[in-house]
């Protein structure tokens, strides 16, 4: 197994509950996204936290161990591999303003 592929096992494995709660939320979301983006939004940004710290954790171990310039190449790995598991995670954040505009009666 390649190590990204380990590290984002190991991550979903030591973050079980919040990752079982955002494909919940992340499943709804897929479903009707007006009505769920809010939920979203607070669910995912604590799975962000998440995903940053351990992409930290795993470029930090390569550069350590002299493969910087290799380190770019695999946090894009990483990321491909999170959002292979969930193709809706550049959704998290975005903000829906609900307006209306109002009818002007001609006489």
């Amino acid at each position: 197994m390649t190590k990204y592929k380990a590290y984002f096992d190991k991550m979903v494995s030591e973050n079980k509950d919040a990752f079982n709660k955002f494909t919940k939320a992340h499943f709804e979301y897929s479903i009707d996204q007006e009505k769920n983006q809010e939920e979203f939004n607070k669910i995912g940004a604590e799975i962000l936290n998440i995903i940053h710290e351990w992409e930290d954790r795993l470029c930090k171990q390569s550069e350590n161990a002299g493969f910087g310039s290799y380190t770019s190449n695999l946090a894009e790995k990483f990321q491909t591999e999170i959002k292979s598991h969930f193709p809706l995670i550049d959704h998290i954040g975005i903000v829906v303003n609900k307006f209306s505009i109002k009818k002007i009666k001609l006489h």
